[in-house]
């Protein structure tokens, strides 16, 4: 990286708004560090209670759903250490945050992921509650990292619909991004 690239770099960052980003492997340690680091930014910031709780949810939430999928599609170590490499950023938007996150998937799971999506974003406020609770009552799947609340979470938190993208990386694969405002 010369010195052009960073300042072009530092240009995207004050034009976006962006408050904080990271791009790289998704360890225990570095989502813990991270999200400290949130929670006090928006602290400082002095933004209410519950703004800080749902950013700094949400972006759990994200970073967990990388490393997680990495640790459940990896076919061995390289691989997974290429699923688990992501980007998450939280960006100012006027009074609200954004949390975007991007990582790589395997295209065979792409179709089931954008199925999951346009269900919770084609849902209302009630809805989502309704799905929510319903499947707080349902038993989790055998081998789940999770019960599967993350996306209904997520959508729940959101001030406005979830918004979503894949695109071609490679033969294998798509990178994923996701957008969640709040």
């Amino acid at each position: 990286m010369n010195q052009n690239d960073m300042t072009a770099l530092r240009e995207i960052f004050e034009r976006c708004h962006i408050v904080l980003s990271f791009n790289g492997p998704f360890s225990q340690s570095v989502i813990e560090e991270l999200g400290e680091a949130i929670r006090r930014h928006l602290e400082a910031q002095t933004q209410p209670r519950k703004r800080i709780a749902d950013v700094f949810s949400v972006y759990i939430e994200v970073t967990q759903n990388i490393r997680h999928y990495a640790e459940s599609c990896g076919r061995d170590d390289a691989h997974t250490a290429r699923l688990n490499a992501g980007t998450v950023l939280i960006a100012r938007e006027g009074d609200e945050y954004a949390v975007v996150s991007g990582n790589l998937v395997l295209k065979d799971h792409a179709a089931a992921l954008s199925e999951k999506l346009d269900s919770v974003i084609a849902m209302d406020e009630p809805a989502l509650k309704a799905a929510y609770k319903e499947r707080l009552r349902a038993p989790v799947e055998d081998g789940a990292k999770g019960a599967g609340l993350g996306f209904l979470q997520m959508g729940r938190k959101a001030s406005r619909p979830l918004s979503y993208s894949l695109s071609d990386a490679d033969e294998d694969h798509a990178f994923f991004t996701l957008t969640v405002v709040i």
